[in-house]
């Protein structure tokens, strides 16, 4: 046999997992070890959630007694610098299991008994807005005790971040994270990705074509939670790509209060058969929107350019077509102008190529901010895979970027430039007829 079919020995495998339980068990064992032996990881998962910037312990199933019961959660995580000390519960699901209001209210009684800070559940479960958890909890049992969701796609890019990009300063712990990284990647680790919009999907695309869903029906709360998912779920992986933290636009309200953001969502797939949604990326031109038109089938995506302050609006119609020399030609553009309601001028970039100008509506008004778009089919299916909904989306999401974000800067205004000093500078002649022969306090008393 050629040295080519021999399998490389890796510090975690996937091989032997046998069921739901052993692989529970691994993925958890696995997290926290890594945690606690690659400090810089450790610290960029527990920090945002309250805890100090120290040493990290971790521990698997720890026993605690409840009432006249034992509880085992899958882990704790303690974490100490000075006087102070961080501790937290650990709760992991992997594959397609679900967290349990039951169990996760009575680790949260563990909690508050033990004087813990914290509950963490880690699962596939993505919340559409982040800091909102997926499993709906009893809020007096929060009182003392936070609650945290970390979907294991957020694990991922954590750890993909932390090696690639802001590095690890040990080699043999960044050959650790590493190996967490491979093992995670992997389909038998339960670590999965977004592959499902939820039994709900197919009638609710009927009841869409059919133009007979309501505001009512549960359904399209459910759908319109998925699409926000699915929409940070490709933040999250597009982020892991770039090295940078992509995170949902919303709005402080839609962040404070998550509910009103569903239902506003759910209220737009009735009344006009889409969803939008929108991605901020760092350092990028603006916003990444996209919208998903059920009754059309199809995905848009958009971003918002300000147009340059100065120029004649041929120049500033080029400015825009020169940076998409990358772009396909069925990319949509549009131009707005200053003080006008309503949509603009459109053309595709093809036209607007080799005619400039129709993109100018009228000469006289500036020109303000372009709008660069682009359509592709949306996929039927509710699952993952070819003809797929989720996959349609995240290849818009990641296409979109490449062909048109990606190649985009704002304008920016020419520095001005020195005068030379041999430059003459000619005096400028004094209107006699201006000088003011009036008195003025500022005058003194004439000689």
């Amino acid at each position: 046999m050629s040295e080519e079919t021999w399998l490389a020995a890796r510090l975690i495998p996937t091989s032997g997992i046998n069921g739901a339980d052993e692989q529970e068990r691994r993925a958890t064992s696995a997290l926290l070890a890594v945690m606690s032996a690659v400090r810089e990881f450790g610290r960029s998962l527990t920090q945002p959630l309250g805890a100090p910037a120290g040493p990290v312990q971790t521990f698997i199933e720890v026993p605690f007694r409840l009432g006249d019961g034992k509880a085992f959660p899958d882990g704790l995580i303690r974490v100490s610098r000075g006087q102070r000390q961080w501790t937290a519960l650990v709760e992991v699901k992997t594959g397609s299991s679900e967290l349990q209001t039951e169990q996760l209210e009575r680790y949260l009684d563990i909690a508050r008994e033990q004087g813990f800070d914290a509950l963490i559940t880690i699962s596939n479960e993505i919340p559409p807005v982040p800091g909102q958890h997926p499993t709906a909890v009893d809020k007096r049992k929060l009182k003392k005790v936070a609650l945290h969701h970390l979907p294991w796609s957020e694990v991922l890019t954590a750890a993909v971040m932390q090696k690639e990009y802001r590095g690890v300063a040990d080699p043999d712990q960044a050959w650790v994270l590493g190996e967490l990284i491979r093992y995670l990647e992997h389909p038998r680790s339960g670590a999965l990705e977004f592959s499902d919009m939820g039994p709900s999907w197919v009638p609710l695309r009927e009841a869409v074509n059919a133009g007979t869903l309501r505001p009512t029906d549960p359904a399209a709360v459910e759908i319109a939670g998925r699409f926000d998912a699915l929409v940070r779920f490709a933040g999250l992986k597009l982020g892991r790509r770039l090295g940078a933290e992509i995170v949902p636009a919303l709005t402080r309200r839609e962040l404070a209060e998550p509910v009103t953001r569903t239902q506003a969502l759910a209220t737009q797939l009735v009344a006009a058969g889409a969803m939008t949604a929108a991605l901020r990326i760092p350092g990028a031109v603006g916003v990444l929107s996209v919208t998903a038109d059920l009754r059309a089938a199809k995905i848009t995506c958009q971003v918002d350019v300000e147009a340059p302050r100065e120029g004649r609006p041929t120049t500033r119609v080029n400015w825009l077509v020169r940076q998409l020399k990358e772009a396909p030609e069925t990319v949509r553009l549009e131009s707005f102008a200053a003080y006008s309601r309503g949509p603009g001028n459109a053309e595709l970039l093809k036209v607007v190529r080799e005619s400039p100008g129709i993109l100018i509506g009228d000469p006289s008004k500036e020109i303000r901010s372009f709008r660069v778009a682009a359509n592709s089919p949306a996929g039927t299916k509710r699952g993952a895979g070819r003809g797929s909904f989720i996959d349609s989306v995240l290849a818009a999401i990641d296409g979109f970027y490449e062909d048109v974000i990606q190649n985009l800067k704002p304008w920016m205004p020419a520095p001005p430039k020195l005068r030379s000093p041999d430059a003459v500078v000619e005096p400028e002649p004094v209107a006699t007829s201006l000088v003011s022969t009036a008195i003025s306090s500022q005058d003194g008393p004439e000689v």
